[in-house]
């Protein structure tokens, strides 16, 4: 009986890998990326400021790991965000949902160009409507109405989910379920 509780306890051997998955994280500048991207990873968020270029994270989560390569979204940065699209298992869409109306116009435009560009078009999308923490914040139901999001993303993998830096669980659920979604993509592909 002892050797069977020791082998129990000490010859398990190393955990199984966890699966990786590649991510692309774009939005306009302010929508939150960094600030997210860095509470999932534990880190400080005291002075963050908007990424010039890209950010690459390794996002840790109990059954996978996310490299998230996270794209500034100012407008001399924007048009190079395609050049950083191939090899990419996965979209991160962040938007800001208190902002004003010309920058959700504008956010929405870049959405609908990401959902329709041949590198991204076939990938789960996890979008974001970052800082609903504020008091102008529009809800995920005006958000999917104003973005036309079920005529324009039928037919492809995507999860439309509130968010905060305040409620940190809220956007590790909403990961969770984005890789949910790309175990289920593995799957169909037999990458697994």
């Amino acid at each position: 009986m002892d050797y069977l509780c020791f082998r129990t306890l000490c010859c398990k051997g190393p955990p199984p890998p966890r699966a990786e998955y590649d991510l692309v994280c774009i939005g306009l500048t302010g929508s939150g990326k960094t600030s997210l991207l860095s509470r999932l990873c534990s880190e400080a968020t005291d002075h963050i400021g908007p990424t010039t270029g890209f950010s690459i994270k390794a996002v840790p989560f109990q059954n996978a790991i996310l490299n998230v390569k996270e794209l500034g979204g100012a407008d001399s940065i924007k048009k190079y965000w395609s050049r950083y699209y191939q090899g990419s298992q996965g979209v991160v869409f962040v938007l800001d949902s208190a902002s004003s109306d010309e920058d959700l116009e504008m956010s929405r435009t870049e959405l609908h160009s990401a959902l329709q560009h041949p590198q991204l078009c076939t990938l789960p999308f996890l979008i974001l409507a970052n800082h609903q923490d504020k008091p102008a914040a529009r809800t995920t139901q005006e958000i999917k109405k104003y973005f036309e999001l079920e005529p324009l993303a039928r037919g492809k993998s995507w999860i439309l989910e509130g968010s905060s830096v305040d409620n940190i669980d809220a956007v590790k659920q909403s990961f969770t379920q984005l890789i949910e979604l790309l175990e289920v993509k593995d799957q169909d592909t037999g990458r697994i």
